[in-house]
């Protein structure tokens, strides 16, 4: 019998390897503490799974725990182009979205819309998370379903292949079209139920502290993954944020902060600089510059498609707007858009961003922001183009799925406008285990939405 917990994304010989890889990334000279980890006898970080196997000896743990805090004090070249502080990353924008004078309305069918899209595009890809893009495409294809352009499905899948690319095993049973049954739990819809919460609780003016209190308060720490768990543990361990994004957190680059921005942009209609200094109050307890630009970009792109009166495109330069444009994320939106615009069919998009980014993590934002980018601009705003070809793309699946679908649905303006064949199987109930909104309607959570969108704002 195996006692052991492994706990993932927090083990300190685990995030040895992430934090090298991440210094590699940001142009950090870490070759003399490499060499020291690997003649310790320490391994490099796992490539998909979230703790190595078996655990380390406390010599080594304590090896990893120095180097660690070595690494921290390594200083990036990047750093000057690629700010965490608000006011530093304003200073870089030389086209920051003016403060909006005129508050714009966004509708409740509108914001329907978006959580609806935000779980249809979710569930497509929470089944060929973490498989490999040759995978998918595999998959896909022997179903007769390429390019992608509705739920996966096992259903007339051959046996080896299946055996080859296994679907992810917590999903499998929950997300493929012959067994959807509503909307299964998920992170990328767990965080905009908080952030619902956060704003009921404390308003705009919430801090970074007061979403620390709720995450303790409402969070299940089972239910964080990769920078969130890390930061989650820093808050157990008595660190401030936003230190908490820094401390021993090698994932701080990577998409989570990301996934908590939709609700910061859906309840700033028209109003672009609002939303991503909103989200950036969020994203800083657990990440940092190009980690926080993630969640700055998705929520003013969304505000902007909020808002009603621009399209895609427009919505994806609004994103831009508010990221230092020096920056390789801002970098990284510019790839994903010029790529999708240069050819006609998708597969040769994301072969072309795999070449450019397949040396990053499957979860790190900046593959990830590449490939929505290039969905969402292939696509042109159709809804079924949007969260196919985000799925289709590989890497992180569901989020990069959920993100293109919030956007699309916004863009779409109101349920109806939504193909059936995405929102009749949700049956309108979400799962969760954020307290008080297990199986929770959309239509709810677009009146609860609505209420922060037009009542909150009269807060202080």
């Amino acid at each position: 019998m195996n006692t052991r917990v492994r706990a993932t994304w927090v083990q300190p010989e685990d995030l040895v390897g992430h934090e090298l890889r991440q210094a590699a990334e940001d142009g950090r000279d870490a070759r003399d503490i490499e060499r020291r980890w690997y003649e310790a006898g320490g391994s490099p970080a796992p490539d998909r799974a979230g703790a190595s196997e078996p655990p380390a000896s406390p010599e080594l743990r304590a090896v990893a725990e120095h180097l660690l805090d070595e690494l921290a004090l390594l200083e990036s070249p990047l750093a000057d182009d690629e700010p965490t502080g608000l006011d530093a990353i304003r200073a870089a924008c030389p086209h920051w979205p003016r403060p909006r004078t005129d508050p714009a309305a966004v509708g409740r069918d509108r914001l329907h819309a978006a959580w609806l899209g935000r779980a249809a595009g979710c569930l497509l890809g929470k089944p060929v998370e973490k498989l490999p893009l040759e995978g998918i495409r595999a998959l896909a294809r022997a179903t007769g379903d390429w390019p992608l352009s509705t739920w996966f499905t096992a259903k007339g899948l051959p046996p080896a292949l299946s055996a080859t690319y296994p679907w992810n095993r917590r999903s499998a049973t929950t997300s493929l079209a012959e067994n959807i049954d509503g909307m299964p739990e998920d992170d990328d819809l767990n965080y905009p139920l908080l952030t619902v919460v956060l704003l009921q609780r404390y308003g705009r003016s919430f801090t970074t502290a007061d979403l620390a209190r709720l995450w303790l308060d409402e969070l299940p720490a089972g239910r964080t993954f990769t920078a969130e768990r890390v930061a989650y543990r820093n808050l157990l361990d008595g660190v401030e944020p936003p230190d908490t994004a820094l401390h021993r957190n090698p994932f701080r680059e990577w998409i989570g902060a990301q996934i908590r921005a939709d609700v910061h942009g859906w309840t700033h209609p028209g109003d672009p600089g609002a939303a991503a200094e909103q989200a950036h109050r969020d994203a800083v307890l657990t990440h940092s510059g190009n980690g926080v630009y993630g969640a700055m970009f998705t929520a003013a792109a969304l505000a902007e498609a909020a808002g009603g009166e621009a399209g895609v495109h427009g919505c994806l330069a609004a994103g831009l707007r508010v990221v230092p444009p020096r920056s390789r994320f801002a970098q990284a939106v510019r790839d994903g858009v010029a790529a999708a615009r240069d050819a006609s069919g998708f597969d040769s998009v994301v072969d072309r961003l795999h070449d450019t980014y397949g040396r990053y993590h499957w979860v790190h934002v900046l593959p990830n922001a590449a490939l929505l980018a290039a969905a969402l601009t292939h696509a042109d705003g159709d809804f079924t183009g949007s969260i196919c070809r985000a799925v289709s793309g590989g890497w992180d699946t569901d989020s990069n799925g959920a993100t293109a679908g919030s956007l699309a649905g916004l863009l779409a303006g109101r349920p109806e406008a939504l193909p059936d064949r995405w929102t009749t199987p949700l049956k309108n109930r979400l799962a969760t285990s954020v307290p008080g909104f297990d199986s929770v309607g959309f239509d709810t959570l677009a009146d609860l939405t609505h209420r922060l969108t037009h009542q909150e704002a009269l807060r202080p």
